[in-house]
């Protein structure tokens, strides 16, 4: 019998962009998977859904009971309702191609933990840039973020091998900080370099403005303080190689905002990845 994996999407105000999202679901080449909306708004994401064509008994809404609860109370409130040996995530913006459960699934079978490449796009699904593409291999938890230097709710996991919830009191760098709690167990992950997972970077994560600015440096120094506190249990060299690059992008985001000015429509990523560069050279 196929294991269910099971897929966790948090929806608020996305009434505009669940359908695509969901559509990627259905369109996976391998079929045994449970899609849990959790409605963070009060929506009936369900109806909406139905009204666009887009029904199945694999899909399952949830609700917080909450308006505005956050992404990451919604995530764990599915985690805590499936019963599925693996998990993936997935925002009601983003995309998964369609090979990717099933080529994750086929690398789970040797790892607990299975992380893609993304395929960067703006809000109209325009392709901006790959992040972490190349070939398939092992990653140790030290390394990942100097290979995928962007958003991190690309991974998959064995929750019977590792398993984590979200951390509700960070404004940002949630998937980081579940995926350290995964590495806890088992410190390595394996990636796949095919551009599994669809990126979508709206506007407003490209702006830089003031809030989005300030709740990454305070989650990423958080994330730091825990790091080198020892908190997630990591081997040492692991431990030093994910605090150099949290240093490294703590000075790439004090630096953005006059590197957008300069230059508009400049990629957080592509403003990091020279930095990372030097730094490794």
């Amino acid at each position: 019998m196929s294991e269910t994996i099971a897929v966790i999407m948090p929806a608020y105000k996305a009434q505009d962009t669940i359908g695509p999202s969901v559509a990627s679901v259905l369109a996976q080449t391998y079929p045994h998977w449970q899609l849990l909306i959790v409605s963070d708004d009060g929506t009936d994401y369900a109806e909406l859904l139905g009204r666009q064509g887009i029904a199945d008994p694999r899909i399952v809404q949830l609700s917080s009971g909450t308006v505005g609860g956050g992404a990451s109370a919604a995530r764990n409130l599915a985690l805590e309702a499936s019963t599925a040996s693996y998990a993936a995530i997935l925002d009601a913006d983003d995309r998964f191609k369609p090979e990717k459960l099933a080529l994750a699934m086929a690398a789970l079978s040797d790892h607990a933990i299975v992380t893609t490449a993304l395929d960067v796009m703006t809000d109209s699904f325009a392709h901006l840039r790959h992040v972490a593409a190349g070939p398939d291999r092992l990653v140790q938890a030290g390394a990942h973020k100097w290979l995928n230097l962007s958003m991190d709710s690309m991974v998959i996991w064995d929750r019977r091998r590792t398993d984590g919830r979200y951390n509700t009191t960070l404004s940002n760098m949630t998937d980081l900080e579940l995926l350290l709690q995964l590495y806890r167990a088992v410190p390595v992950s394996y990636h796949l370099g095919t551009p599994l997972h669809d990126y979508v970077k709206r506007a407003s994560s490209m702006s830089n403005g003031a809030n989005v600015a300030a709740g990454m440096i305070a989650s990423k120094t958080a994330i730091l303080g825990r790091v080198e506190a020892g908190y997630y249990g990591l081997p040492d060299e692991d431990a030093a190689g994910l605090a150099r690059f949290l240093r490294i992008s703590l000075e790439a985001e004090k630096l953005y905002g006059d590197a957008l000015a300069a230059k508009p429509g400049l990629l957080f990523e592509d403003h990091l990845q020279p930095m990372l560069a030097d730094a490794a050279a």
